[in-house]
C-alpha cells in the first residue's frame, strides 16, 4: 500500500509545540531536548554581527547563537562568492570560518562567545594585515 503525504500530514507537523516553543517552522533554541535534557540557563550577553546587536548565552558557541538568531551565513567562499553556513558544526571544516574583533578565519562552531565581542561575516580567505618581520641585526 503507497501512504500518500496528504493521508499523513501530522508526520510533517512541527513538534516544537510539545517543547513550549514557538509552534512555527525557524530560528528558536532546543530549550528541552530528548536525550541531553534541559538547556542550562547562562547569563544573556551581547556581541555584534556585521554591526548588528545579537544577543546569545555566554559560553556558547558563535555559531549556536547566531543560528538561534536567524543568520544563516558565515562566510563566503573566495572564487565566485557562495554563500556558506555551519556543515560539520565539530570544527572540522571551514565553513563556519567569521572575523573574530579583525582576526579571520576563526570556526564559529567552537569559538564560545563573550561580551562586546565584534563578529563579521568572513569574505573569500579573510583580509588580513601582514606586518613585516624585521630582520635580526648583527
Amino acid at each position: 500500500m503507497i501512504r500518500r503525504a496528504h493521508e499523513h500530514a501530522s508526520l510533517r507537523e512541527p513538534k516544537l509545540k510539545d517543547r513550549g516553543e514557538p509552534d512555527h517552522p525557524g530560528a528558536a533554541r532546543i530549550a528541552a531536548h530528548q536525550i541531553l535534557g534541559d538547556l542550562p540557563h547562562g547569563r544573556r550577553v551581547e556581541f555584534t554581527f556585521d554591526g548588528a546587536a545579537v544577543a546569545g548565552r555566554e559560553g556558547e558557541p558563535i555559531a549556536a547563537a547566531l543560528f538561534a538568531a536567524g543568520y544563516r551565513v558565515l562566510r563566503t567562499m573566495p572564487r565566485f562568492g557562495e554563500a556558506r553556513g555551519g556543515y560539520c558544526m565539530i570544527g572540522r571544516c571551514t565553513d563556519c570560518m567569521v572575523v573574530v574583533d579583525g582576526i579571520p578565519n576563526v570556526p564559529a562552531c567552537l569559538t564560545p562567545i563573550a561580551a562586546g565581542l565584534d563578529v563579521r561575516t568572513q569574505r573569500g580567505l579573510g583580509e588580513t594585515t601582514v606586518e613585516p618581520v624585521a630582520e635580526p641585526g648583527p
